[in-house]
C-alpha cells in the first residue's frame, strides 16, 4: 500500500502562515499626530509632524497576527523601520512580538516607541490576555549606547516587562513578561496623538482659513507699504525743494552784501 503523507506538525503550520502573511496588505489607515517637543542634543529638534499609522491583522485557528507600520510623509523609510508584529500562537497560548530584528523607531525620542508597543498590547489584551509572553534579547547593536539603553529599560519596565542584563557584560540583555494581562497598554497621550477622519479634515479647515486671514493681512500689509513709500517720496521732493529753495536764497543774499 503506498504511503500517506503525515500532516504537518504545528510548528510547521506556523512558520507556513507566517509565509503567507508576511505581506499582507495594510486594512486600516490612521493619523498620528506627533507634538513638538523641545530641542535636544542627542535628537536636534523636535518639531511638529505628521505621521500615518497602518493595521493589518488575520486570524486562523492556530496563528493571529497584528502588523503596526507608521510612515513618514516624504521620508523613506527601510522595510523593517516603524514596524511592529504581534504573533498570537493559539496552540501553545504564548505571545510572540516581532520582527525578529527587533523595534526600529525612526523619528527616535518622540514617544513613537512606546506607542506602537501599547497599541499592540491593548489589541492583545482583548483576545488573549492568559496567553504567555515569549522574551527575547537586545539586539547588540542596540545596547552600546548607555543613554539609548538605559531610555530603552525604562520604556519597556513602564510596560509591565522585566529587563535582565548580564553582570559580566551589560550590553547583553533580554525582556521578559509573564503573561499578556500583566503589560500595561499606556503611552504618553501628549506625545503621540490619534486623530480622526473628521479631526483631520478640521484641522485642514482650521489651517486654511488661518492661511486666508494670513493672506488678507499680508495683502492689506502691502498696500500699507505701498501707501507709506508714496507718501515718503512726496516727503523726499519737499525737503529737495526745500533745500534748493534755501539754497538759492542763501546765494541771493551772499550776492546782495557782495554787491
Amino acid at each position: 500500500m503506498p504511503e500517506t503523507a503525515e500532516p504537518p506538525s504545528h510548528a510547521e503550520q506556523i512558520l507556513e502562515l507566517k509565509r503567507q502573511w508576511a505581506e499582507l496588505p495594510a486594512r486600516q489607515r490612521q493619523l498620528l499626530r506627533l507634538a513638538p517637543l523641545a530641542t535636544e542634543r542627542g535628537t536636534g529638534a523636535r518639531p511638529l509632524r505628521f505621521a500615518e499609522l497602518t493595521r493589518c491583522e488575520r486570524h486562523s485557528p492556530s496563528l493571529s497576527v497584528l502588523r503596526l507600520s507608521v510612515q513618514l510623509p516624504a521620508q523613506l523609510l527601510h522595510r523593517e523601520q516603524n514596524v511592529l508584529e504581534i504573533w498570537l500562537d493559539h496552540g501553545l497560548r504564548t505571545l510572540e512580538f516581532g520582527p525578529a530584528s527587533g523595534l526600529q523607531v525612526e523619528p527616535g525620542n518622540r514617544g513613537l516607541g512606546r506607542f506602537l508597543v501599547a497599541q499592540g498590547i491593548l489589541w492583545a489584551q482583548q483576545r488573549c490576555g492568559h496567553y504567555q509572553v515569549l522574551g527575547g534579547e537586545f539586539a547588540a547593536k542596540d545596547s552600546f549606547d548607555e543613554n539609548l539603553r538605559k531610555h530603552r529599560d525604562h520604556l519597556l519596565e513602564a510596560l509591565g516587562f522585566t529587563v535582565t542584563h548580564d553582570a559580566l557584560t551589560p550590553v547583553k540583555g533580554s525582556y521578559s513578561a509573564a503573561l499578556v494581562s500583566t503589560l500595561q497598554g499606556e503611552w504618553n497621550r501628549e506625545k503621540i496623538q490619534q486623530v480622526s477622519l473628521l479631526d483631520a479634515g478640521k484641522m485642514l479647515q482650521q489651517a486654511d482659513q488661518t492661511l486666508a486671514e494670513q493672506s488678507i493681512k499680508l495683502r492689506q500689509k502691502d498696500q500699507q507699504l505701498a501707501s507709506n513709500l508714496r507718501d515718503e517720496g512726496a516727503l523726499r521732493f519737499t525737503i529737495s525743494s526745500l533745500v534748493v529753495f534755501c539754497l538759492f536764497q542763501a546765494a541771493l543774499l551772499l550776492w546782495m552784501i557782495v554787491s
